[in-house]
C-alpha cells in the first residue's frame, strides 16, 4: 500500500465510466484519477500504470502517467488531464458526418502504431499475455482449450507495437493532437490481435451494448468496421473483405476468451454459446456474417 498515495474523492468529480473503472477529474483540473472497480486487485492497476509509463517514455502519444493512488477502498492511478478532449466515439455520436474521416484517421494511426518496433525487454509478447488465461481459466472447456492453445502456438509474433485494446473509444483528441488511452494490454505481435475484436463487436453486439460502450448503434459501428478494415488493408473488393475477415477469426476466438476469462478472473463455468461461436471461428466460419 505504501506505493499508493491517499486521495480524497471530494476533491474530484466523476468524469467518465468504463468497463473496469470510473474516472474522476480533480476540481482544480490538474489530474484525472482512473479508479478501478471494487474487487480488482492492485496488480491490475500497477500493470497498466507501469506499461503506460513505458509507452509514454518511448514517445507514443498518450496522457502522462503521474502516480498510483487509492481512496482507501479502490486502487487507481492519476494521469495528465487532456484539456477539451473527446473520444472519437463521442465525436462520431454527436457529429455523424465525422464517421468517415475519423475512421480513416484511426486506421492510419493504427498502421503507424503497428509499424513501430517494440522493445521486447519492456513489453510482453501478446501470445504470452494470452497463454496463461487460456491455460488456467475454468471458463473454458478442455476440448476448446486444446484448440485455442494449438491455434495460439501457430500464430506469428512480429516484434511491433500493439495497443492491446484497440478501438475508437480508446483514442482521444483535443482537436489538435490525438492520444492513445487504456494501455494496460499494450504488447507486441501481429496487428491482427488489435483488429480482431472489432470484427466481433461489429458483427455480434447489440445496440444496447454499443450505446453503453461507444455511444453508437450497431449499424454505425458496422459501417465503421468496414471502412476501418478496408482502409487499413487497402481492400477493394467484397472477396478481399471476406478473406480478410476469415483470417481474423482465429485471433477473434482467442481474444474473445482472453477477455471473457479476464472479466471473471478465470473463474466460472464454460459458456456454451460463446464456445460454439469460438469453435465456428476456429473452423473459419462466422455465423450470420458470411
Amino acid at each position: 500500500m505504501s506505493k499508493y498515495e491517499q486521495i480524497n474523492l471530494e476533491d474530484y468529480f466523476q468524469s467518465g465510466e468504463g468497463g473496469q473503472a470510473l474516472t474522476y477529474t480533480r476540481k482544480d483540473g490538474s489530474a484525472m484519477a482512473k479508479m478501478f472497480l471494487y474487487g480488482l486487485g492492485s496488480e491490475t492497476v500497477e500493470r497498466e500504470f507501469n506499461i503506460s509509463k513505458a509507452v509514454y517514455e518511448i514517445g507514443i502519444s498518450c496522457p502522462r502517467p503521474i502516480r498510483l493512488v487509492t481512496d482507501g477502498e479502490r486502487f487507481g492511478a492519476e494521469y495528465e488531464v487532456i484539456q477539451n478532449k473527446r473520444s472519437y466515439t463521442r465525436i462520431i455520436s454527436q457529429e455523424p458526418a465525422q464517421l468517415e474521416p475519423l475512421t480513416i484517421k484511426f486506421a492510419n494511426l493504427g498502421k503507424q502504431l503497428h509499424s513501430q518496433p517494440a522493445n521486447t525487454e519492456v513489453f510482453p509478447d501478446m501470445k504470452e499475455v494470452m497463454r496463461p488465461w487460456i491455460e488456467k481459466s475454468t471458463c473454458i472447456s478442455e476440448p476448446l482449450r486444446a484448440r485455442l492453445l494449438e491455434t495460439l502456438a501457430g500464430l506469428p509474433s512480429p516484434k511491433t507495437c500493439l495497443h492491446g485494446d484497440f478501438h475508437i473509444g480508446n483514442i482521444i483528441t483535443d482537436g489538435h493532437k490525438d492520444y492513445w488511452i487504456d494501455l494496460g494490454d499494450f504488447a507486441w505481435g501481429a496487428p491482427e490481435w488489435d483488429l480482431s475484436m472489432n470484427l466481433y463487436l461489429a458483427c455480434y453486439m447489440s445496440d444496447e451494448y454499443m450505446d453503453k460502450l461507444f455511444h453508437l448503434d450497431a449499424t454505425t459501428f458496422r459501417k465503421h468496421w468496414e471502412l476501418l478494415v478496408k482502409t487499413y488493408y487497402g481492400i477493394r473488393t467484397q472477396e478481399e473483405m471476406v478473406a480478410c475477415e476469415k483470417n481474423l477469426l482465429k485471433y477473434t476466438a482467442l481474444k474473445l476468451f482472453f477477455n471473457f476469462s479476464k472479466r471473471y478472473n478465470g473463474k466460472g463455468e464454460p459458456n456454451p454459446k460463446l464456445e460454439g461461436l469460438a469453435n465456428a471461428f476456429l473452423s473459419g466460419m462466422a455465423p450470420g456474417l458470411f
